[in-house]
């Protein structure tokens, strides 16, 4: 079923103009700050005065749980993924950081070899910072709120449920996948200049099981035999330890400085982007969520623009050496088969016309019937739980799967902070 606000087009001209307004502030910064702030109050007005119209309220209030489970799930994802960013960082040293030549990366190769052949106005749109995070963020936020339109399916609570659950999920794995290996970053500087307190030698565990064995071709040989951490490293160089309580586990997972607070949350507060190259780019996974959820819901030229966009944040990632070339392209195959996994939240698939076709079919002979009686009153009875009968699906469908996803998740996290914690003290 197309939506009637789909039709017209209002959404993806609203989006277009969201978009072109801000990049005013490179353009044009008096007439951004001009634009911006009657954008908004168009928008915000619009809003308001469609709310007391909404007829979808009870969908949204089934989908407010979720909507919350979602949310605190995602927060966890992001504490989850905080740490390990700092620990991939830290674990090193600043001095195995400033010492690490970035990988070849045959992206960049590319991006430098076209500059030297395309038009200089077609380089510098490729170079332009058109979108960035925040207007990824801004547009599925303006998305969810087009249900106040009709311009998407309700509930947008589900939709926005959607979304940070696969977040959350897409996170996860990402944090897991960059604490797998360390690789070093695109911007071999940025260790000094973004982390110059941390310390300039290696944990011991990196010292014990890295170090002896990084360039020398023979031990690596050898540790490959013998299967075993074999040279002796006893007398490692020792780190600050303060006194956490009950969270000092993570002292050696984060490696704190005396001059970055009394609190591992303050610390953590620090960690930022990291400064190794982070598999998969959390960047290029909003943008691309952000792109699968307007296609899905929205659809139209739109949806064809927000790609061109993704692909646009996708080149500008490598280019400035945010990311090599295999974080973008994974942050998309990622994205793109969770969003796909996650249907059992938030589906537009449900208001289909097929499906409105198959509801309509199972009432046909009551509603000829009512139809010859001219019972009016019945036919609008009738076609009202055909309505509700297409919303219905919605109650139940997502609660049982994603507390069952959610949680397993959950708890697989919470196993590996406590085999973390159980290896430290045992160390």
């Amino acid at each position: 079923m197309r939506w009637p606000a789909a039709k017209s087009g209002g959404l993806g001209v609203t989006a277009v103009a969201y978009v072109a307004i801000d990049y005013l502030r490179i353009l044009s910064p008096t007439w951004h700050e001009r634009l911006q702030p009657v954008l908004w109050s168009l928008l915000a007005l619009a809003a308001v005065m469609r709310v007391p119209y909404y007829r979808h309220w009870s969908a949204e209030f089934r989908a407010a749980i979720p909507f919350l489970a979602s949310m605190i799930f995602m927060l966890s994802a992001l504490l989850f993924e905080a740490l390990n960013v700092r620990f991939v960082t830290a674990v090193m040293g600043r001095d195995w950081h400033n010492g690490r030549p970035p990988l070849p990366d045959t992206g960049q190769w590319l991006l430098l070899a076209l500059n030297e052949k395309l038009p200089e106005a077609v380089v510098e749109i490729l170079r332009a910072h058109i979108i960035g995070l925040h207007h990824y963020l801004m547009l599925f936020i303006m998305l969810a709120f087009s249900v106040l339109f009709d311009s998407v399916k309700a509930p947008g609570l589900g939709l926005g449920a959607r979304y940070m659950f696969t977040m959350a999920v897409g996170r996860l794995l990402r944090a897991i996948t960059f604490a797998s290996t360390i690789v070093p970053s695109a911007r071999p500087w940025c260790a000094s200049s973004r982390y110059g307190i941390i310390p300039r030698h290696p944990h011991r565990w990196a010292q014990k099981y890295y170090v002896p064995y990084a360039a020398d071709t023979e031990a690596i040989r050898q540790v490959i035999v013998r299967d075993m951490a074999y040279v002796d490293t006893s007398n490692y160089i020792a780190d600050y330890r303060p006194d956490w309580g009950s969270m000092s586990f993570l002292i050696d997972f984060l490696r704190p400085n005396t001059s970055e607070g009394s609190s591992w949350y303050s610390l953590l507060k620090l960690a930022g982007g990291g400064c190794n190259d982070l598999v998969y780019s959390g960047h290029m996974l909003v943008a691309v969520l952000t792109a699968m959820a307007w296609t899905e819901a929205y659809g139209g030229y739109s949806s064809a623009l927000i790609w061109l966009l993704v692909m646009h944040s996708a080149q500008r990632e490598v280019r400035e050496r945010h990311h090599y070339s295999i974080d973008c392209l994974v942050a998309i195959y990622v994205g793109i088969l969770l969003w796909k996994m996650t249907g059992f939240i938030w589906s537009a698939k449900g208001g289909t016309r097929d499906s409105r076709l198959a509801k309509l079919g199972k009432i046909q002979g009551r509603l000829l019937q009512a139809a010859k009686d001219s019972d009016m009153d019945e036919v609008r009875e009738l076609l009202k739980d055909v309505e509700l009968g297409n919303q219905e699906g919605q109650k139940q469908g997502p609660s049982k799967v994603m507390w069952l996803f959610a949680s397993g998740t959950i708890f697989f996290s919470l196993t590996i902070v406590i085999l973390a914690f159980t290896w430290t003290s045992d160390g």
